[in-house]
C-alpha cells in the first residue's frame, strides 16, 4: 500500500541536482547548485509596511550530496542552527553534511504518521504503467492534501513546529535553516506559517510556496523523462516532486477549521502565545525601507 508518508519521503532517495541560479527577488534560490531549493525567508513585505529581515532564516531541500565548494558557500551564511524535519529513514538514507560548527536538529514532523517503506514508492515510480494505475486520476494529489492536513493536526508535527518557531525566537539560534528532503512540503508548511504570523499577505506566502517548481522540477528532469519513456504520465511524477496550490491550500483549510486563525493556530496547537508570537514577529520583521 503506498501511503501519503511514502509518498513525502521517497523523494529522499533520489538524486537532487541543478545549476539554477537567481538573485535580486524575494524567493530566489541562492543559486547553490547542489543545493537548489536554498532560500532566504528575507525580503517580503507585511501589510502593516514592515518587511522580512534578510540573512537570518533560511528555507533549504536536504543538505546531502553537496559540493565542496557549495559546502563553502554554505558555511558563508554564518548558519548557528539546522532544524532537520524529516524522518529516521530519510536521515540514515542521506545525512545532512554541515559547516563545521553548525549545530544539527531533529524535529520529526511525520513522526506520527502511519509508516511504509519509501522504497516501495521508488520501485512503484520505476514502473510508469504500474504508477498510473495506483496514483493516476487525482490519487497523488489527494494523497499530498491529505499530508498537507497531517503538517497542522498530527501531534508530532505540532511537537516538531513548536519547537522550531521557539527556538526561532532566540538570537543565540540564528542564523538558522531548516529544510526536509526537497524543502517544499514540511518546510513549506513551516515556511507559510511563519509568513502568515509575520502578517504577508496570502498571495504572495502562495507565490513563495510555488517558487519550489522552479527549482525542483528542472533538477529532476531526467528522471521526470525517464519516467515519460517507460509510459508514466508525467503530470503524476510530477505531482510528487512537486507542489500545486491545492497542497497549501489544504493546510490553510485544515488550520481555520481547527483553530481559526494563523494565531490561534500559533498559541492552541503549538503553544506560543501572544507574547512568543510578538517575539517572533521583533526577531523577523523590520521596518521596509
Amino acid at each position: 500500500m503506498v501511503t501519503r508518508r511514502t509518498v513525502l519521503t521517497m523523494v529522499g532517495l533520489l538524486a537532487l541536482s541543478s545549476s539554477l541560479s537567481a538573485e535580486g527577488m524575494p524567493g530566489q534560490s541562492l543559486g547553490i547548485a547542489t543545493v537548489p531549493n536554498l532560500r532566504d525567508l528575507g525580503g517580503y513585505k507585511a501589510a502593516n509596511g514592515m518587511m522580512t529581515r534578510m540573512g537570518i532564516l533560511y528555507r533549504s531541500n536536504q543538505l546531502s550530496r553537496i559540493d565542496k565548494g557549495d559546502l563553502a558557500k554554505i558555511a558563508a551564511l554564518g548558519l548557528k542552527n539546522e532544524y532537520d524535519l524529516r524522518t529516521a529513514g530519510e536521515r540514515s538514507a542521506l545525512p545532512d553534511e554541515l559547516p563545521a560548527g553548525v549545530n544539527n536538529i531533529w524535529l520529526d514532523v511525520l513522526d506520527d504518521a502511519s509508516d511504509s517503506a519509501p522504497a516501495q514508492l521508488l520501485k512503484l515510480l520505476n514502473n510508469p504503467p504500474e504508477a498510473n494505475k495506483v496514483l493516476g486520476g487525482g490519487k497523488v494529489e489527494a494523497m499530498f492534501t491529505a499530508a498537507y492536513r497531517q503538517f497542522v493536526s498530527l501531534p508530532s508535527a505540532r511537537k516538531a513546529y513548536r519547537r522550531l518557531f521557539i527556538d526561532l525566537t532566540k538570537q543565540e539560534n540564528l542564523p538558522a535553516l531548516f529544510h526536509c528532503t526537497t524543502g517544499k512540503d514540511r518546510t513549506g508548511w513551516a515556511a507559510a506559517a511563519l509568513l502568515a504570523l509575520l502578517g504577508i499577505p496570502e498571495d504572495v506566502i502562495y507565490t513563495d510556496f510555488l517558487k519550489s517548481n522552479d527549482y525542483l522540477l528542472p533538477a529532476y528532469e531526467p528522471t521526470i523523462e525517464a519516467f515519460r519513456k517507460g509510459g508514466g504520465d508525467p503530470e503524476i511524477i510530477k505531482a510528487v516532486l512537486g507542489v500545486k496550490s491545492e497542497y497549501l491550500q489544504a493546510s490553510f483549510d485544515e488550520m481555520r477549521r481547527k483553530y481559526g486563525t494563523i494565531e490561534d493556530y500559533f498559541s492552541k496547537a503549538l503553544g506560543i502565545d501572544a507574547v512568543g508570537q510578538t517575539a517572533l514577529r521583533d526577531v523577523f520583521l523590520s521596518r521596509a525601507n
